[in-house]
């Protein structure tokens, strides 16, 4: 087809025509939001990088959940602060750790909503990296399975729908599969962070979790940036071991990867548009210097034009309210 035959320009002469060739939708169902919970009460601390997001004490958790159960937003991942941290991380697989209370108070106060939980020991160990480390200060893989798969096993205790294993040790997909199958949890599924990139975005993320690492980083055992076959080989450990759901991680600046992981293997694909995304945008409109709705929304939807199936992202009420008004 040529000019002046093909017309592009015919099918989006108006609101109607491009609503009705749109290759691409965003809802709210596509939305996952994320929540910071700490011990306490009358919590609502906003993090000061990440305008509008807020860390909530247990009493808090109940308006939340109404508010966005109003919006149409159909689950939130949970990250805890916990009270204390010591090295082994025990507070992320202690029955009463702040995420499985967390759990508990959502499941008590709204049965039905789905609630996952980030399943790594970085928020919880003194050190900050997510494993026990050896003398050296390396992260030790296999005894680091062992208290992931008890922290999965206990927030599936508490009630959670589902278990999201952040940590990039290997083959922590099939210990916490078997773990929770040991348990009784066989129909829990697991949602991998299959690609999980030692990113620069993650440095809010950082302030709202505590989880800055004390030395060092995490280059030792998240991927490279540089690299997009060994996503491939990331995910398809990931799926050989378990996973019902890959991820990618951070979005914007790896849409390649989540195209490549979505074609290679058809498997429900999760974006997470991480903290430093998130602070950009925000940054920007609080100056002035962007639309905010349209660079948010025009984002998101750019994530499921990639292949994400299902978006984490802090911009989740604002857009399941621009959504709501069209």
């Amino acid at each position: 087809m040529e000019f002046p035959d093909y017309r592009p320009r015919r099918l989006r002469s108006s609101k109607t025509l491009r609503s009705m060739v749109r290759e691409t939708t965003l809802t709210t169902n596509d939305l996952i939001y994320p929540l910071f919970v700490k011990p306490g009460s009358g919590h609502r601390d906003e993090v000061v990088s990440m305008p509008g997001v807020y860390q909530l004490s247990l009493d808090q958790l109940p308006g939340e959940i109404d508010e966005l159960r109003s919006l149409g937003i159909p689950a939130v991942i949970l990250f805890g602060l916990p009270e204390s941290k010591d090295e082994a991380g025990t507070g992320a697989y202690a029955t009463d750790g702040i995420v499985q209370q967390a759990v508990a108070a959502i499941k008590r106060h709204a049965p039905d909503f789905f609630v996952i939980t980030d399943v790594c020991l970085c928020e919880y160990t003194s050190h900050g990296h997510c494993g026990l480390l050896d003398e050296k200060g390396s992260v030790i893989n296999d005894v680091t399975l062992e208290l992931l798969a008890a922290t999965a096993v206990s927030h599936a205790e508490a009630g959670a729908d589902m278990v999201a294993p952040s940590d990039m040790m290997d083959g922590r997909v099939g210990a916490i599969r078997t773990a929770l199958d040991a348990e009784g949890y066989s129909a829990i599924p697991i949602m991998a962070y299959s690609a999980k990139y030692a990113s620069a975005y993650y440095g809010p993320f950082r302030d709202a979790a505590d989880s800055a690492p004390t030395f060092g980083d995490r280059e030792g055992y998240q991927m490279d940036p540089a690299n997009s076959e060994e996503a491939l080989r990331e995910t398809a450990l990931d799926i050989a071991e378990g996973a019902d759901i890959v991820m990618v991680k951070p979005a914007l600046a790896y849409m390649d990867i989540i195209r490549r992981v979505k074609d290679e293997f058809g498997y429900p694909t999760a974006a997470y548009n991480v903290s430093g995304e998130y602070a950009m945008v925000k940054a920007a409109a609080l100056n002035g210097w962007i639309d905010e709705r349209r660079v948010v929304l025009e984002t998101l939807t750019s994530l499921k034009r990639a292949g994400a199936d299902m978006i984490l992202t802090y911009h989740a009420k604002d857009a399941a309210r621009w959504l709501a008004k069209g």
